[in-house]
């Protein structure tokens, strides 16, 4: 099975400013001359980790990631001002226009999955190839699944805990009570809110437990950031327009791509992926057995770190 390149260093950093106030944080990694990739991180709201620079060749590639608005290096920290999916494609194009990269290769999963295809449907034209893990298309009834009814009766014990911030009587909309909480002045109630909702995704994101991605995702930087910015996006179906990515597909009809969805991935089930495939026909769609959610589990990390290597042969 393919594994993760060597760990490697940014051999450029940026600091973009993109209005609002928002400051982006972006680094280059790889090659200079290499094949540009786009990392896009998930959440929204998590932020890059370093591991994510070794998903590519570094001598084929040139590794681009940046820290979406309001979470990771990006300043101002969990800031929901002027934080929309249209913001973040604007962003994208930003980065894209000081880079001077005319085309480029997207790799996304979760809602890394969602922002790639929301920019690649706006610009189908700047795209070289997409890799997208775990598909969440951003419909109500994805949301509703993993935050109201559905994947709470596969993990009753960690729904419990999710849960237990929020009074009975407000638990027919779990999404408006978090969000009434972590949009609050009171700071003991919001980061409560927000290390048990970032809690609830960690202990769900994989086949089996997986105690450092709890951890991460728990750890107070990355909780607050991650439950205010998605629960925001969530309340406002990500500013889409209702099953927006799969009514657009066609406008990805002729760009080559692969999807790669663990087989019991609870927090985007398998679905979604299925509909994009249909919808795509031009896809590849990858399916591991033996995994969940997360890009680390071990399938799905080989399938990505194949896929890029397949984008780099034909690329090169």
């Amino acid at each position: 099975m393919a594994d993760l390149y060597p760990n490697i260093r940014p051999y450029a950093t940026h600091s973009v400013k993109v209005g609002a106030g928002h400051r982006l944080y972006v680094e280059e990694c790889g090659s200079s001359d290499g094949i540009p990739v786009l990392f896009l991180h998930g959440g929204p709201g998590a932020g890059c980790e370093p591991y994510h620079r070794c998903f590519f060749d570094p001598y084929r590639y040139r590794i681009i990631l940046f820290d979406q608005r309001g979470c990771g290096r990006s300043l101002p920290h969990a800031d929901l001002t002027e934080n929309t999916t249209d913001h973040l494609i604007s962003d994208i194009e930003a980065i894209r226009g000081m880079l001077n990269i005319d085309q480029w290769l997207l790799f996304g999963g979760s809602w890394g999955s969602t922002l790639a295809l929301a920019y690649a449907e706006r610009y189908p034209e700047r795209l070289l190839g997409l890799i997208l893990r775990g598909i969440f298309l951003c419909r109500e009834r994805e949301i509703r699944w993993f935050y109201q009814e559905g994947a709470s009766r596969i993990f009753p014990d960690y729904w419990e805990d999710f849960i237990a911030p929020i009074p009975e009587d407000e638990r027919n909309d779990l999404m408006q009570a978090y969000h009434s909480r972590l949009t609050g002045d009171d700071e003991l109630a919001r980061m409560a809110a927000a290390k048990a909702w970032s809690v609830w995704e960690g202990r769900t994101a994989t086949l089996t437990a997986n105690k450092s991605i709890v951890k991460h995702l728990g750890s107070p930087h990355t909780a607050l950031s991650m439950a205010r910015i998605e629960c925001h996006y969530f309340m406002n179906n990500a500013f889409m327009r209702p099953n927006q990515l799969l009514e657009d597909a066609g406008r990805i009809a002729d760009i080559p791509g692969v999807i790669i969805q663990g087989r019991y991935d609870v927090i985007c089930p398998m679905e979604s992926a299925w509909e994009l495939h249909q919808a795509w026909p031009k896809s590849e769609l990858k399916i591991v057995p033996d995994a969940g959610h997360s890009a680390m589990e071990p399938g799905i990390l080989s399938a990505l770190v194949d896929s890029s290597d397949w984008f780099a042969d034909q690329l090169g």
